[in-house]
């Protein structure tokens, strides 16, 4: 039995976040995705740790269910929390850290412990706290080792572990001899897994894909997908253990991915000159813009390069197609999890619908009624179903994605890249989605 899995995703008390996204509406957008396990995110908030306490149950130990609707969709308590210190030279670090927790009682616990150090939790979601990353790893395992910590979209230049701006070069350097108990990293929207299986430090650890959602229509543009074994319930201590890699019913068995290329921090570049490098065109040009004069900003590709122990053209891969065409890419000895790049629903009625936010969403509501949960469109359902149901186009756009053949134009210094499905949708005839029309969408 698989468990796909969302644990990163914000609340509507996160700043840049839907108003919409409580408890159901979060539910609502799983059951619409086929998403079996969500975070509930934000939990050190007072008012919507509230909120979680008074309308979940905990149906597993650890794991929760809405009290009034009757759904598949579980919770997890997790939340991210922005770590803004000094270390190494007086040198500024911005770290976002996810922390996984297996009860209300050890959450509550952490709060205490950050309020009594001043941490003004009421001020987001998404708190902001003068500790550093290895010291709140102490404090959690202090209060609570079934804690599990995360770095949090490992690879952004501002907020990531290894970011370029404000990250560290190993995951010794920023957690000395507590790096052992980082049992994992998120990859974030502008990485996937073969990129970080080039990071020597990250072979036995698990790679986590999630969604960073920000409204109900993003959750799911990444995933994390585990196998269970004895195909019934499960706890967080089986969770756990996943990540951990140690032996149990859980097991990671492959993770879902943006096309990195698709995430806005992909390539290097200044937005707001509208410079955008490859890293064959930093060695190229260098690291200064050439309209301002100031450093560029230097995207994951470029980041990865400089730490990987290996090229990528060193790694041999295999291409492994499932019956109905969507292909999953497993490394040269297929040793390492698995991931197969995928490019969410409504991205891909958008480029069918001429960008048309109310044409797309009717579409996809329908489909969804119809035929499937989306990932079952995306990844299961055979051509000829997707084709009677959704039209040719939709049937010829989805074999596209799942043979790997859509092209995206990089994302650069937070500008989101852009997915071309059809050769023919150039950059002269495809229309550009305004930030209105995402709204109406959810997509921001």
């Amino acid at each position: 039995m698989q468990i796909v899995a969302d644990l990163h995703l914000h609340s509507r008390y996160s700043r840049a976040v839907s108003q919409k996204m409580d408890l159901f509406e979060m539910v609502n957008w799983a059951e619409k995705k086929g998403i079996d396990l969500v975070a509930t995110g934000d939990w050190m908030h007072p008012v919507w740790f509230k909120e979680i306490s008074t309308q979940l149950k905990e149906t597993q130990p650890g794991i929760f269910a809405l009290k009034d609707k009757k759904s598949f969709v579980r919770f997890i308590l997790s939340v991210e929390i922005s770590s803004i210190y000094s270390q190494g030279a007086g040198k500024v670090r911005r770290v976002h850290n996810l922390i996984f927790s297996p009860s209300l009682a050890s959450s509550e616990k952490l709060v205490g412990q950050l309020t009594n150090r001043g941490a003004k939790l009421m001020s987001d979601g998404r708190p902001i706290v003068g500790i550093s990353s290895k010291d709140l790893l102490a404090l959690c395992l202090e209060i609570d080792p079934g804690f599990i910590f995360v770095p949090a979209h490992a690879w952004t230049p501002w907020f990531g572990i290894y970011g370029s701006q404000s990250g560290f070069d190993s995951l010794s350097e920023a957690f000395g001899d507590l790096a052992k108990y980082v049992y994992a990293v998120e990859t974030g929207l502008s990485s996937d897994p073969l990129m970080n299986w080039q990071i020597k430090e990250l072979e036995n650890r698990s790679l986590l894909s999630f969604s960073d959602a920000h409204s109900g229509p993003k959750l799911g543009r990444e995933a994390t997908v585990f196998i269970n074994k004895e195909k019934g319930s499960f706890t967080y201590s089986d969770l756990a253990k996943a990540i951990k890699q140690e032996e149990g019913p859980l097991k990671i068995g492959y993770t879902i991915e943006f096309f990195p290329e698709e995430g806005k921090y992909h390539w290097s570049g200044h937005r707001d000159c509208g410079i955008h490098y490859s890293p064959k065109e930093i060695k190229e040009k260098g690291l200064i813009c050439p309209v301002c004069s100031r450093p560029l900003t230097i995207g994951v590709e470029n980041r990865v390069l400089d730490l990987a122990h290996r090229q990528p053209d060193e790694q041999k891969l295999h291409l492994v197609k499932n019956s109905v065409g969507t292909t999953f890419v497993y490394d040269a000895d297929k040793k390492r999890v698995p991931f197969v790049s995928l490019i969410p629903l409504l991205e891909i009625l958008l480029e069918i619908n001429n960008n048309s936010p109310t044409k797309s969403a009717a579409a996809y509501e329908n489909l969804i009624a119809t035929l499937g949960t989306e990932f079952d469109i995306l990844m299961k359902k055979p051509y000829d179903e997707i084709k009677s149901l959704g039209g040719e186009r939709l049937e010829q756009a989805i074999r596209i994605v799942r043979e790997r053949r859509a092209y995206v134009d990089p994302g650069y210094d937070g500008v989101f890249g852009k997915v071309k499905i059809f050769p023919e949708n150039s950059e002269n005839t495809a229309q550009k989605t305004t930030q209105k029309e995402e709204r109406q969408l959810g997509l921001f």
